[in-house]
């Protein structure tokens, strides 16, 4: 088995089509927000500015979190997994962080064949 133990951080876009996954975390809470895309630009815009840019798949174009809503990201730490294909961001989240107005992304809960709504993810009453 071979570990990867190098510091260069070489971030693998080609196994998604230029595209990596972000899992998105409260830094302070820990709590898992959303999972997102980005691609060299959107991580690039990310390093630059401190504040969470993502590529949107379903727009075909880069966004910024919050934007529009004020709901931003204001990045702590960036860590990439082993494979250096998977990205882990810990923001410090303003609002919700989901465009429904939740505070996270995962609101539901899978049991059985059916979904159940999570108390955890509790509605602010605000949109993303």
């Amino acid at each position: 088995m071979h570990l990867d133990e190098g510091l260069d951080f070489q971030p693998d876009f080609a196994k998604l089509n230029g595209l990596m996954p972000v899992v998105v975390q409260d830094a302070q809470s820990q709590e898992v927000l959303m999972l997102a895309y980005a691609n060299q630009e959107a991580l690039s815009l990310t390093q630059k500015t401190g504040l969470a840019h993502y590529y949107s798949r379903s727009r075909d174009q880069l966004w910024q979190k919050g934007e529009s809503s004020g709901h931003i990201q204001k990045i702590c730490e960036i860590r990439i997994d082993c494979d250096q294909d998977t990205l882990l961001y810990l923001v410090e989240q303003q609002g919700p962080a989901c465009h429904t107005g939740r505070q996270n992304c995962f609101y539901r809960k899978v049991v059985g064949p059916q979904l159940e709504w999570s108390t955890e993810a509790g509605l602010s009453g605000e949109t993303n």
